[in-house]
């Protein structure tokens, strides 16, 4: 089934990694995939453009189904291959609501995030206004804050939905890791920083860590947050 699959990725980002973590937990190995570079422009090549004609990462494929976005990716594959691998999707109604929920809000701490690192990347230093840095890292902060209570809510040891890995884990958890990377402080944020740990010993997460973080260290810039 895995030979039917492509998937075309770039190191490191957020949306690539829930679909190969996904995969992982499937036991969807032997897919064909290519690493392209974000640098170099790759992404908007013919190759990307003909499965994802919005030039963006990742562009993936099941047969003659494509799935560009990657939170419906990963819930096709819970559904398509639901008795192979590890169960996404938990069975009663309170622990989904939870998952679905926790997925959706996901999105809203990934843009947040990317607010600030994006802001630093692409603005050089002497053009960063000062007033929008502060509103970007404090709305981050105030977000942040919020995974933390829901954290400290839970069971330690605990996923972001309960006691069993779900899709809820598989979409965010690339996000916190990005914020580790990028100088979180797991004293600050010590819930966040059990729950990125646990996730860091998963073999889905292990098998598929982005290759350029093995090779060069992250950035500071969330070290007083």
């Amino acid at each position: 089934m895995a030979k039917s699959m492509t998937l075309l990725w770039g190191s490191g980002s957020p949306p690539c990694w829930r679909i190969m973590i996904a995969l992982e937990e499937k036991n969807l190995q032997g897919y064909n995939q290519k690493l392209l570079s974000f640098a170099k422009g790759e992404h908007r090549s013919q190759e990307v453009l003909d499965i994802n004609p919005r030039g963006q990462l990742p562009a993936f494929k099941h047969g003659n189904n494509t799935l560009n976005e990657s939170y419906a990716a990963c819930m096709y594959l819970e559904s398509q291959f639901k008795s192979q691998g590890h169960k996404l999707l938990p069975d009663g109604a309170a622990e989904q609501a939870l998952m679905y929920q926790r997925m959706f809000e996901g999105l809203t701490l990934h843009q947040k995030l990317s607010d600030v690192v994006y802001y630093n990347l692409k603005v050089p230093e002497a053009e960063r206004l000062d007033s929008a840095v502060k509103r970007n890292l404090e709305t981050l902060a105030t977000e942040l804050k919020l995974w933390e209570g829901y954290m400290l809510k839970m069971e330690a040891g605990s996923y972001l939905a309960g006691k069993e890995f779900s899709l809820a884990d598989i979409t965010v958890f690339p996000v916190i890791a990005y914020a580790f990377r990028f100088g979180l402080s797991a004293e600050r944020y010590p819930r966040l920083g059990q729950y990125n740990d646990l996730m860091n010993d998963r073999p889905s997460v292990k098998a598929t860590w982005p290759p350029h973080w093995l090779e060069s260290p992250g950035s500071d810039t969330l070290k007083d947050l």
